[in-house]
């Protein structure tokens, strides 16, 4: 085997893994990683007690990168998460010295993420963009690879303040988390009293998940695909009478490296059709704006998108 079929086998072992101690959620578990891959963040939306801190601890394990978990209260204030300077005294000088918050890690769990305050949800802002922070006028690089995995409660419930589009946007998925089946939910209760003897593996490091990363952004994109995405882009400010606000130019790139990465998954070098249709609806369920027609006759995100994809057929040019 080369390289990249050697990395291959080996993100599919990440997966089995990770699979091992999350019953069901095969595709929570797949778009994840697709997201990683892809050097993104994740924003994970379910009722609490659906395994979602446990999805990202797990993953965390497996790639052997160091993780912090961060648990946003109402309270919470952005220095809790960045880090601030504090004073000290040395001999007869005083000086401040800069100590780390816990968004210094490769993996970011920011834990009910919509229970904190706006101002502190933006303290993610320019970590999640930039892979730094400013505090004062110094900038502190954060760890490499570096991701920020969101945990969300839906918007219903009480006590949560919505995420301004702004920083939706830097979320490259939106993964829906459902309750699980009967089945999924007996296997749940025979792992809780018969646990599991060894846990998940390790399978990569994070030098390793950086090589991986590079390999995804060099599979091929075909002049026809790059039409697709782009005419999906155009169908969300086409005058759909169900969508107020379309997508940034953002989500067209997040379209890119997530088909991208889910073709390099799938062993293969070049993006489909089918690549860019299973990406489309993490990828823009947060980022479009229902107009006043879809939430009075109960239109949602994803019922949008699939009218898209239908009025888009791959290949058909403008």
């Amino acid at each position: 085997m080369n390289e990249y079929e050697i990395m291959q086998q080996k993100l599919l072992a990440c997966e089995f893994e990770i699979g091992r101690e999350i019953i069901g959620q095969r595709e929570v578990v797949r778009s994840v990683l697709l997201a990683i891959l892809s050097g993104g963040n994740v924003l994970l939306e379910g009722m609490p007690g659906l395994g979602k801190t446990r999805l990202v601890n797990t993953i965390s394990h497996v790639l052997n990168l160091s993780f912090k978990r961060i648990q946003f209260t109402p309270d919470l204030m952005p220095g809790d998460i960045t880090g601030t300077n504090i004073m000290v005294r040395d001999g007869d000088t005083t000086g401040f010295r800069f100590e780390p918050g816990p968004i210094f890690a490769n993996i970011i769990l920011a834990d009910e993420i919509n229970r904190a305050t706006p101002k502190t949800q933006s303290a993610l802002l320019e970590a999640m963009q930039e892979h730094s922070v400013t505090v004062g006028n110094v900038s502190h690089e954060t760890p490499e690879p570096f991701f920020v995995l969101a945990t969300q409660n839906p918007i219903e419930t009480e006590g949560t303040y919505p995420l301004p589009e702004a920083q939706l946007d830097r979320f490259m998925f939106k993964i829906l988390v459902p309750f699980p089946t009967k089945q999924e939910l007996a296997g749940i209760l025979s792992l809780t009293e018969n646990p599991i003897t060894a846990a998940a593996q390790q399978v990569l490091d994070g030098d390793e998940l950086q090589t991986a990363i590079a390999m995804v952004r060099e599979v091929k994109l075909a002049d026809a695909v790059t039409d697709y995405i782009l005419n999906i882009m155009m169908a969300t400010h086409g005058g759909n009478r169900f969508v107020r606000e379309g997508a940034s130019p953002r989500a067209a790139q997040a379209i890119v490296r997530g088909a991208r990465a889910r073709a390099f998954l799938e062993g293969r070098y070049n993006v489909s059709f089918e690549d860019v249709d299973s990406v489309v609806y993490p990828v823009l369920r947060h980022r479009l704006i229902l107009s006043f027609d879809a939430i009075s006759e109960g239109v949602n995100e994803d019922a949008v998108i699939a009218q898209i994809l239908a009025g888009v057929k791959p290949g058909a040019g403008e």
